[in-house]
């Protein structure tokens, strides 16, 4: 019988990559605890029309890449491919929106159908931010803040670039669209086959065309800040100013436009050229009519998600996971004989009371001293603590360093201390 394996795509995460993952989230955590921002966590499957109406039904990624199925009542059900839509759906539901401000982020497993290449999967994983109910520049020079201060907890400021734009009103930017199609019709033999699509659909992403051609054309194609609205203009003066007093260095990318429909005013990536093609780790902006536009009341909003898997990636390329994170333990305690082995459990479970950031692993399973060692060995920790029966006798354990070969006996109601004092 053949063997089922994982669906293209869709990765395990393995227990020696593990530690990595748990490292990035709980850094994440902590900054985010930091600026009180609070978890919300949705499900996985959503309506098809919440991504529809929010993403745009023209879209590449509702078009080609959402996962849907009709479930046993008929109704059509999308397995999530982006955060925000839900994380609007879920606050503008539960009544956290009206007359509130919130500071909300969620983690969590999103799905498109799309070629798998590395760092880009089909089953992937995002931490959000979203924020709602503040009209200012300030929530939106606090949000870069905030990641800029992720990406230094981690080490990694310096080998990423903040890429920041506005795309000005909707209003401004449907006159915009306007212009921007009329030229390029005169130049459509010159665009690439995407951008030639797109010029119908969303002629803004012909701006993010990678083709040499294409961005040839738009060297001579209007500016947006040609028909930006004066609110608009302030708005983002406004917010590269507090970036610029707080030390954050960014480039002005006029086409950056993003891919999903409801952004507006800012926008923003920070990218690396460490990754390859897939550089851009984090990204978002503001989008201050997807609430209306969802059903709600008008409510002014900014946010961004940042991919977990290539955040993984990037600090592996570069070499900046601590030596502490990829350590499993401390403690290995091996036994010989079924007395001892009762006092090992005993043990065991005393050290992890005395000492709770202990990493205790009780040998199980029986097996010679000589495979036992052999196993507390392979198992990464520094130390073995061994028991026999003159040692239970005795009240003492055999600890071993097992990076030095240095043994001693401690009796068992100071093993926790000389623990603690040698690791």
């Amino acid at each position: 019988m053949a063997r089922i394996k994982a669906i293209r795509g869709m990765n395990d995460i393995l227990p020696d990559q593990t530690p990595v993952w748990m490292y990035l989230e709980d850094t994440i955590k902590s900054v985010l605890n930091a600026y009180g921002y609070q978890q919300i966590r949705m499900p996985i499957v959503e309506q098809t029309d919440l991504f529809k109406r929010s993403i745009g039904e023209v879209t590449d990624i509702v078009e080609k890449e959402m996962y849907t199925f009709d479930d046993r009542n008929g109704e059509s059900l999308t397995l999530r491919p982006e955060g925000t839509a839900c994380c609007v759906r879920a606050a503008e539901e539960h009544g956290l929106l009206y007359n509130q401000t919130q500071r909300l982020w969620y983690t969590g497993p999103m799905f498109r159908y799309e070629k798998p290449q590395k760092g880009r999967y089909r089953q992937f994983h995002q931490v959000g931010v979203e924020t709602f109910g503040m009209n200012g520049p300030d929530i939106d020079a606090e949000v870069i803040l905030l990641s800029a201060r992720l990406w230094k907890e981690l080490g990694i400021l310096d080998e990423l670039e903040l890429q920041i734009n506005t795309l000005a009103s909707n209003e401004a930017r449907a006159e915009y669209k306007t212009a921007l199609v009329a030229y390029l019709k005169n130049h459509f033999d010159k665009l690439d086959a995407d951008s030639q699509r797109r010029l119908e659909t969303n002629p803004l992403r012909v701006l993010d065309s990678k083709s040499p051609e294409t961005q040839e054309v738009l060297k001579g194609a209007p500016s947006l800040m040609d028909h930006i609205d004066e609110e608009s203009k302030l708005h983002f003066e406004e917010l590269l100013a507090r970036l610029d007093k707080a030390g954050i260095q960014y480039v002005l990318n006029p086409t950056l436009v993003r891919g999903l429909d409801y952004y507006c005013k800012t926008v923003f990536e920070w990218v690396t050229t460490s990754l390859g093609a897939q550089g851009t780790v984090c990204a978002g902006g503001r989008y201050d009519g997807l609430v209306e536009q969802l059903g709600g009341r008008a409510t002014p909003a900014v946010g961004f998600a940042m991919g977990v898997e290539r955040l993984v990636l990037l600090l592996e390329t570069l070499n900046v996971i601590p030596a502490s994170v990829t350590e499993t333990l401390d403690v290995y305690i091996t036994s010989m004989g079924e007395d001892a082995s009762m006092v090992a459990m005993t043990l065991a479970e005393q050290l992890r009371n005395e000492e709770k950031s202990l990493r205790v692993q009780l040998h199980c399973g029986g097996g010679s001293f000589k495979s036992q060692m052999k196993k507390a060995g392979n198992s990464g920790a520094k130390f073995a603590i061994i028991l026999g029966d003159q040692e239970v006798e005795q009240q003492v354990a055999a600890v071993k360093n097992l990076q030095e070969g240095e043994q001693s006996n401690v009796a068992f109601n100071e093993l926790a201390q000389f623990l603690k004092d040698n690791l």
